[in-house]
C-alpha cells in the first residue's frame, strides 16, 4: 500500500479546503460580520495541517484500486471534520456531533439539518452551508484532479470510487481532462441558473446560495420555509434545474458533440418517464388540497423533482399530503437520479439493470439452453457491472435495515425512523413525519446522528469506500 501517496493526496485535499474557506470569508467581509475571525482561524488550522501532511513527497505516485477507495473515504471524513470547525467556533452549535452532522449533510449534498431557524444565522454561515453542497456535488477529488496531476492514469480509481453510478467511463483519453470537462459543465449550468434567479428578483446572496444548493442537489436554503415564499417563476426555475442536475453529465458533453442518440440514452429516458408518471400520480392525489389543478401540478412537479433529484427543497409541507402521495414520494427517493449526476439514491441505471436481471432469470427458467444477455442501449452490460449492482443492493439493504433497527431504539414512530434513514442514505434531506420538510433532525440522540452521518457518507460514496475501511484486509500491506 502506498501510504505516502495517500497522505500526500489527503494533504492536498485539506489545502484545497483551506482555499474553500475564502468563500465564506469574503461573504463575512462583504456583510461586515465578526464571524470572519472564526472562518480565518478554521482556514489557518486546515492549511497548517495540510502543510504538515505535504512534507515529504512520495517516492512513487502509483495508485491501485485499494488506495483509490481509501483516499476517497478518508478524504470525505477529513473534509467533514475540518469543515465543521466554523460551526463550533462561531457558536452556532456547541455539540461536535451536531456540527459534524450539518457539515456531512452539506458535503454529501443531503441537506438534512439540525439548525432550526436559518434566517437568524450569519450570512457567512449560510454561504458556507450552501457552498459545501456545490463542492460535494461533483466531488472534491474530481475537482482536485482537474488541476493537479496526482497519480497519472491511476486517477481513474479515485474517479470511480467518488463518482455516483454502477460504472464510470472517461469522456476523453486523459482522466484529468475528463474531470475538467465535467466541472466546466457543472460551472456553466450553475452560472446559467444564477442569472435566471437574478432575473426573477432574487438578491445576489440568495441567488448564489440557491444555485449552489440546486447544483449540488443539496437543498440547504436561506429561508425557514425553504422555497415556499418565492414566486412561481423562481420555483419553476429551480424545478427545471433540479432535473437538469439529475441527468448524467456525460449526456451534456455528448449532446455538445452532436451525439444526440448516445446523449438521450435509456437511463435518461427511463428517468424522465419516472418523473412524469410520479408527477401525474401525485397531482391526481392532491388535486383537492389546492385551489386549482394548476397549483397542485406546480407543487407536485417541484416536490417530485426535489425528491427524485435528492435536492430536498420544498414549497409546501408535503409530509402532510395523503398516504398515496407520500408512498410515491418515498419510492422516488429510493430511485434517485441518474448515474454520473450530482444526485443521490440507488440510481436509475441500477434499477434498469436489476429489472433486466430479473427478466433474464425468468427467461433462463423458461428456456434453460438459451443464452440471455443484459443489454443497455444495444450494448451488453459487463458481468462485473451486473455483479457490482447486485452486491450494491445487498449491502444497501443490510445497511438500511441495520440503521432503521438502531434508530428504532429511540421509540419514535415508524415513519419518522424509516424516512430518516431513507432521507440520509439516499442523500435527500427531509423525510416524513417528525423529520419532514418543516422539521429537522436536532431532536435525535448523538448515537442516531452518528448512524445517519455514516449513512450520508456511505450513500454519497456508493457504500463500498466506507465499508472497505472496516475490512481488515484493506489495511494489510501486501
Amino acid at each position: 500500500m502506498n501510504l505516502r501517496m495517500i497522505k500526500y493526496t489527503l494533504g492536498w485535499l485539506l489545502m484545497f479546503e483551506a482555499g474553500f474557506f475564502l468563500v465564506p470569508i469574503i461573504t463575512a467581509a462583504a456583510y461586515r460580520e465578526r464571524e470572519i475571525i472564526h472562518f480565518a482561524l478554521a482556514m489557518a488550522i486546515c492549511a497548517a495541517v495540510a502543510a504538515l501532511m505535504l512534507i515529504g513527497k512520495p517516492k512513487t505516485r502509483t495508485m491501485y484500486a485499494r488506495e483509490g477507495f481509501i483516499i476517497v473515504a478518508l478524504s470525505w471524513i477529513l473534509l467533514s471534520i475540518f469543515g465543521s470547525l466554523p460551526f463550533m467556533f462561531t457558536g452556532v452549535t456547541t455539540s461536535f456531533v451536531d456540527a459534524l452532522f450539518e457539515t456531512v449533510s452539506g458535503f454529501t449534498t443531503t441537506g438534512a439539518s439540525i439548525l432550526p431557524a436559518v434566517e437568524d444565522l450569519p450570512r457567512c454561515i449560510l454561504m458556507w452551508r450552501s457552498f459545501t453542497h456545490w463542492v460535494g456535488g461533483m466531488g472534491v477529488l474530481v475537482f482536485m484532479m482537474a488541476f493537479l496531476p496526482l497519480g497519472g492514469a491511476k486517477n481513474m480509481h479515485i474517479m470511480k470510487a467518488e463518482s455516483p453510478g454502477p460504472s464510470v467511463s472517461k469522456l476523453v483519453p486523459h482522466v484529468r481532462t475528463t474531470a475538467l470537462i465535467l466541472y466546466s459543465i457543472y460551472f456553466i449550468l450553475t452560472v446559467i441558473q444564477f442569472i435566471l434567479l437574478l432575473c426573477g428578483g432574487m438578491s445576489v446572496f440568495e441567488a448564489l446560495n440557491t444555485a449552489f444548493a440546486t447544483a449540488g442537489t443539496g437543498g440547504f436554503g436561506v429561508k425557514n420555509d425553504s422555497m415556499a415564499s418565492y414566486s412561481s417563476y423562481l420555483q419553476i426555475v429551480v424545478t427545471v434545474f433540479m432535473l437538469l442536475f439529475s441527468l448524467n453529465f456525460s449526456a451534456y458533453y455528448l449532446a455538445f458533440k452532436c451525439r444526440f442518440k448516445d446523449a438521450f440514452n435509456s437511463e435518461i429516458r427511463a428517468f424522465l418517464c419516472i418523473v412524469a408518471v410520479a408527477i401525474a400520480l401525485v397531482t391526481f392525489n392532491i388535486r383537492d388540497m389546492f385551489s386549482t389543478v394548476g397549483e397542485a401540478l406546480k407543487h407536485s412537479a417541484f416536490t417530485v423533482a426535489s425528491l427524485i433529484s435528492t435536492t430536498g427543497f420544498s414549497t409546501t409541507d408535503f409530509a402532510a399530503w395523503p398516504a398515496f402521495a407520500i408512498t410515491v414520494m418515498l419510492l422516488v427517493m429510493f430511485v434517485g437520479a441518474c448515474a454520473g449526476s450530482t444526485g443521490g439514491g440507488i440510481k436509475v441505471s441500477r434499477i434498469i439493470i436489476l429489472f433486466k436481471g430479473v427478466i433474464k432469470e425468468i427467461k433462463s427458467l423458461l428456456h434453460p439452453r438459451r443464452v440471455n444477455k443484459i443489454t443497455m442501449d444495444s450494448r451488453p452490460v459487463e458481468p462485473d457491472v451486473v455483479r457490482g449492482v447486485n452486491s450494491y443492493i445487498v449491502f444497501y439493504v443490510l445497511l438500511f435495515a441495520s440503521s432503521v433497527l438502531i434508530l428504532s431504539v429511540e421509540n419514535y414512530d415508524f415513519l419518522t425512523t424509516f424516512s430518516a434513514v431513507t432521507a440520509t442514505i439516499n442523500n435527500v434531506g427531509p423525510g416524513m413525519s417528525m423529520v419532514g420538510p418543516m422539521c429537522n433532525f436536532v431532536f435525535l440522540s448523538p448515537l442516531s446522528k452518528m448512524v445517519l452521518i455514516f449513512d450520508m457518507l456511505a450513500g454519497r460514496l456508493e457504500l463500498f469506500p466506507m465499508l472497505l475501511l472496516f475490512a481488515p484486509s484493506t489495511w494489510k500491506n501486501k
